[in-house]
């Protein structure tokens, strides 16, 4: 029988993959390391096959690795006789809590099957709750940011856990970059965020991050002639540079981008910044960001050792 690694997304119930969701039904146990993952799975299995396992909010080493060294013990014994799944937010495999659970498996439990199920990453989702178009042949970075850290160098990132975004703010734009920020992203639980204002988002959550492009980025598009800039006939440069693409034997069908988009803001109250095509979104009136949820959550990512301050 087998153990999954089953990522659920960013935090929506329904961002789910559709084999994450057929494995989570058909096992007999899915065990949840926190509140929130449990909350997602809660929305395909019944409350009674959820297996809840315990975690200490520490730092040190020997006790965290004790406690996986417990959850794997648990775990074991109903994979060898079943199907069980271990569920976390985003992809098993990058910035998970799966990962812990996986290299213990394969240490005491050499004998358990594996398989991971792969899940919507932060790392391409954040495209698109921020507007921003990553581009055939662009390069992306991606980085970590707790405490401050201000990483600089490639022209694009995404940075991950940034935990003080003040700090890690004014080292990036001393280095040239513009940086917008996204919080809870794609979660049902808590305030969704996005904003260019470090100030907005200067407390402390673990499921922050930022997107840095480099200010004095050039980035040609193919279909950036489609851009209407006030002439009598947008047409014309289409035309000329359909021509050249064709003479030189060039595909503009590749690697091109989406037409910039201009104007007020919309009735939803969406707004959009041109040069770098993000989108920001007005927050609800009757939103609460001092909300009890929020502050119950925001923990949660240190509480299983998952956090910048615990051991890989």
């Amino acid at each position: 029988m087998t153990l999954y690694g089953v990522g659920l997304g960013p935090g929506e119930a329904d961002l789910v993959t559709v084999r994450g969701r057929r494995v989570l039904e058909e096992c007999d146990v899915v065990y949840s390391p926190g509140r929130l993952s449990r909350s997602v799975a809660l929305e395909h299995v019944s409350e009674e096959r959820i297996g809840d396992l315990e975690f200490p909010m520490t730092r040190d080493e020997e006790k965290l690795r004790n406690a996986w060294k417990a959850a794997a013990a648990e775990i074991a014994p109903n994979a060898r006789e079943g199907d069980v799944a271990f569920v976390t937010l985003g992809d098993p495999n990058v910035y998970s809590t799966f990962g812990h659970l996986r290299r213990t498996i394969d240490a005491f439990h050499p004998d358990v099957d594996l398989e991971i199920v792969p899940g919507v990453s932060a790392v391409t989702a954040f495209a698109t709750a921020l507007g921003v178009e990553i581009e055939a042949g662009a390069g992306l970075s991606l980085r970590e940011a707790a405490g401050g850290a201000s990483p600089t160098g490639p022209d694009r990132m995404i940075l991950f856990k940034v935990t003080d975004a003040p700090a890690t703010h004014a080292g990036l734009v001393e280095a040239g970059y513009e940086v917008t920020y996204g919080r809870r992203l794609f979660m049902e639980q808590g305030e969704t965020l996005v904003t260019d204002d470090p100030a907005e988002i200067d407390e402390r959550d673990y499921y922050t991050l930022a997107y840095a492009e480099k200010a004095d980025l050039e980035i040609e598009r193919a279909t950036a002639a489609f851009r209407t800039d006030g002439t009598d006939d947008p047409s014309s440069d289409g035309d000329t540079a359909s021509d050249d693409a064709m003479s030189s034997g060039e595909s503009i069908a590749d690697g091109g981008g989406e037409p910039s988009i201009t104007g007020e803001p919309s009735e939803d109250g969406t707004s959009f910044d041109r040069d770098r095509g993000v989108e920001f979104r007005s927050l609800p009136e009757d939103s609460d960001a001092e909300g009890t949820l929020v502050d119950l959550e925001r923990a949660e990512g240190c509480e299983h050792g998952d956090c910048s301050e615990h051991w890989y």
